[in-house]
């Protein structure tokens, strides 16, 4: 197997693995969550694809521990290892340069100014912004903010890296091309990855397995591996296998809406 066609199994490793059992959240009388259970190997990118209301985003918070489930529970191994959230809005400081909002996190724990600057301008070169290091938030456009926010997200070292629809509001070229920074990111990281996603195309460009839920109280109708190789590039969305991934996909997501009629 040649350096370009790795197979998802190379790149398993250096993440943490996730074990979710029987978690259940409600908000009012509404089960979002019933009973689910999942886990996530070390070192696996997992897509979690279905419609809105089904629990995704709520799930991603129990995992990060911004939410509280009213039953089950989330173990992570090797606790405490950073977690990092990406959210939709990168949620960048606009009176910080660029270099400073990456270089935040690292800030925060008391690292030294000269140690966290490198560190974040090392971040910025592997995102394609070494050159807009002093500028501010404001100055950018939304794909480049999104990096930044990827940026600052990768500072910690994260072995978990969460992503709630990062790239949803952004139009499709600019969408494919993070798409593309965030796959170098993990391949060069190797973190575990749940990245959250109304797009099959997305999904299925991304993701070594794909969770569909449904809206029936967070279910899982199915849990599809990915078996395209890496690294996945432009062009792949016009092969047969990639079709055929993604048409199982469609299927699955309209037979779990179906379920929660």
């Amino acid at each position: 197997m040649s350096s370009a066609q790795h197979s998802h199994s190379t790149y398993i490793g250096r993440g943490v693995s996730v074990s979710i059992a029987n978690l259940t959240r409600r908000f009012g009388d509404r089960a979002v969550l019933r009973e689910l259970s999942l886990s996530v190997g070390p070192g696996e990118f997992v897509a979690v694809l279905g419609p809105s209301g089904c629990g995704k985003s709520t799930l991603l918070r129990l995992i990060a521990g911004l939410d509280e489930p009213d039953a089950g529970r989330v173990a992570i191994d090797d606790n405490p290892w950073p977690i990092a959230y990406v959210f939709q809005d990168p949620c960048l400081m606009p009176w910080r340069t660029v270099l400073q909002n990456v270089a935040l996190p690292l800030e925060l724990t008391g690292v030294p100014r000269a140690a966290r600057h490198r560190a974040a301008a090392r971040l910025l070169a592997t995102v394609g912004l070494a050159d807009a290091a002093e500028r501010f938030p404001g100055q950018l456009s939304g794909g480049m903010r999104m990096r930044v926010s990827l940026a600052r997200a990768l500072i910690t070292e994260p072995r978990l890296l969460l992503l709630d629809e990062p790239f949803a509001a952004l139009d499709a070229l600019t969408r494919q091309h993070l798409d593309n920074h965030l796959q170098d990111l993990f391949l060069e990281h190797r973190m575990t990855v749940l990245f959250v996603t109304h797009s099959i195309s997305e999904a299925v460009f991304l993701a070594d397995r794909v969770i569909v839920m449904s809206g029936a109280g967070g279910s899982l109708p199915a849990d599809r591996r990915i078996e395209l190789d890496r690294p996945r590039r432009d062009g792949v969305q016009t092969t047969v296998e990639f079709a055929r991934e993604a048409g199982n996909l469609s299927r699955l997501l309209t037979e779990g809406s179906h379920t929660a009629l």
